[in-house]
């Protein structure tokens, strides 16, 4: 479901102890956190639940295609990186970047780097490429349990992923992103907005019970003026 900036605000201040998730924590089978997409995504081969997040907003959106080229930050545990590299096919290119290396098998077609995209060096930018189709970030910052800490972190989070996208996505390109619900979450979603043709804001059905998380989606980047 797609939602209005004023009604996220309002669901947040409605419940103002709302869990924050950490999206790759550890999965133990006997651990509170397994539920239904926990253990469709172990049926499946999927390292995490958190692919069912994209395919969700795949099938609402359509932002990738066969013969894309994209860019996943935060790619680990590699959920998302697996489910792109089906829906882009063999005619497309997927590259992943994140602080930890993957443990799982990538399929062919797919570039995996290690690195800090709060603080990318000129190697890691070259290597990465650029004329991307789509740039996606699924990226969450080390919780603390201080609300205003964490928030702020994940907003460091996503103006990294947003200021990457804007340098590497080709005009008509799209960008999706996760941030955590807080002081910083209308002025990112506006920042979006007026980069792109079109701009949604999805909250995932798969996402946890509580979860503040939310993603913010840019459709057709615009053409920065000179």
């Amino acid at each position: 479901m797609f939602f209005s900036d004023a009604g996220l605000l309002g669901a947040e201040a409605e419940n103002p102890e709302l869990r924050i998730e950490q999206n790759h924590m550890p999965m133990k089978k006997q651990n509170r956190w397994e539920d239904h997409y926990s253990r469709k995504a172990k049926k499946e081969k999927f390292p995490a639940r958190s692919v069912y997040k994209l395919q969700e907003i795949q099938r609402k959106t359509h932002l990738i295609r066969k013969g894309d080229k994209v860019l996943d930050l935060g790619c680990a545990p590699g959920s998302w990186l697996l489910y792109v590299a089906e829906l882009a096919g063999k005619k497309g290119e997927v590259v992943g970047v994140d602080l930890k290396p993957l443990s799982v098998n990538i399929p062919s077609g797919v570039r995996v780097y290690t690195g800090d995209i709060l603080s990318p060096d000129e190697d890691l930018l070259l290597s990465m490429g650029k004329d991307f189709n789509v740039v996606m970030s699924d990226l969450a910052p080390v919780t603390t349990g201080n609300r205003h800490v964490d928030t702020a972190r994940s907003f460091n989070l996503a103006q990294a992923a947003l200021t990457i996208a804007h340098e590497v996505l080709v005009p008509g390109g799209s960008f999706v992103c996760k941030i955590f619900q807080g002081e910083d979450f209308k002025a990112f979603s506006d920042t979006v907005k007026t980069g792109f043709k079109k701009h949604k804001i999805f909250k995932p059905q798969s996402s946890r019970k509580g979860s503040r998380e939310i993603y913010i989606i840019g459709i057709g980047k615009l053409k920065r003026e000179a």
